[in-house]
């Protein structure tokens, strides 16, 4: 069964054996278990834990990291990048890297 997401991706759904065997895998594996109401009440989201908890679980980053913020762009300059499909946002820093090589931001 093929499933479109609301970003228009599509997604191939595993058929009732395929399923099947996917949740025997599961229940095979000993590292693995399924979560029970407890496990689910005393769980922790990943933002609630201490910076070097998370830190260490995420790993140090190889490269600098870039930096989130909020700004505001005209409705179809927006549409025109998010309409290029994936990986639009960093399309859209590369055409500022590109304009700032000629031109002044002042």
């Amino acid at each position: 069964m093929l499933l479109k997401t609301k970003s228009g991706r599509v997604v191939e759904l595993p058929s009732e054996e395929e399923d099947a065997e996917i949740n025997a895998g599961i229940v095979a594996d000993p590292d693995t278990f399924e979560w029970t109401e407890e496990n689910f009440n005393n769980a922790v989201r990943f933002n609630d834990l201490p910076e070097s908890l998370k830190t260490k679980l995420r790993g140090k980053q190889k490269a600098p990291t870039k930096v989130s913020t909020t700004v505001r762009f005209d409705a179809d300059v927006l549409a025109a990048f998010r309409n290029s499909g994936r990986g639009w946002q960093t399309r859209m820093n590369d055409a500022l890297k590109e304009w700032l090589k000629e031109h002044s931001p002042v």
